[in-house]
């Protein structure tokens, strides 16, 4: 068996959930069908997830249940949503990134106006880029290069898990996009710098976005 499958009754004997639980989050759609796999075994068919994603989600929802409510928690899981706008000001009087990248961005990508206004995507692009220059993981110059490259490529991951790495090869630093959140396979003398989760900074932004509205 591929060993970055688990089997149900191992999943709910690691996290102790119970079957009730794991298929009522399922209806929910926290959990999503696809990683619900069915396999033939010698006891007939048995059902197999992806370990690390369903290990992390069952982790990420035991630890918010007892503060949202399980259709709060699907919207959170959900894709990017388009009805959300914020301005520029409101992004900074919220805490929900700093003026640093907020400016950073806005010099790459050459926005002129005043109060520009983010959608969701532009928002998530800040706030990675926020998070990795708050972490002193990336420089300025590398964050100007996570700006392009999520700037180029984002539209077209929408509902797609995405991974964001940051090689180094003699100094040169490069952003790589991974859909599905793969490994990536380099040779010896390239550094893996950073790797993050694009789905798992979209829960993080949701969670801020509706926690500072009103």
């Amino acid at each position: 068996m591929n060993e970055d499958l688990i089997s149900k009754k191992e999943l709910l004997d690691l996290t102790g959930i119970s079957y009730g639980q794991l298929y009522r989050w399922k209806r929910k759609n926290l959990i999503p069908e696809q990683w619900f796999i069915r396999k033939s075994s010698f006891t007939g068919q048995e059902t197999y997830f992806p370990r690390e994603k369903i290990l992390q989600r069952i982790d990420r929802i035991l630890g918010m249940k007892d503060d949202l409510s399980l259709d709060a928690l699907a919207d959170v899981f959900s894709g990017s949503p388009k009805d959300i706008r914020l301005s520029a000001d409101e992004l900074l009087e919220r805490n929900i990134v700093t003026s640093t990248s907020l400016n950073l961005y806005m010099e790459t990508t050459e926005k002129k106006e005043a109060q520009p206004n983010f959608g969701f995507d532009q928002m998530l692009i800040v706030y990675v880029l926020d998070k990795l220059l708050q972490s002193g993981e990336i420089s300025l110059e590398e964050g100007r290069l996570l700006v392009q490259a999520l700037e180029d490529h984002l539209p077209g991951l929408a509902g797609k898990e995405c991974g964001v790495h940051l090689i180094r090869k003699m100094g040169v630093a490069a952003f790589i996009l991974v859909p599905e959140d793969g490994d990536i396979f380099v040779d010896r003398s390239v550094r893996t710098i950073v790797r993050l989760s694009l789905a798992r900074c979209t829960e993080e932004l949701k969670l801020l976005v509706s926690g500072s509205e009103g």
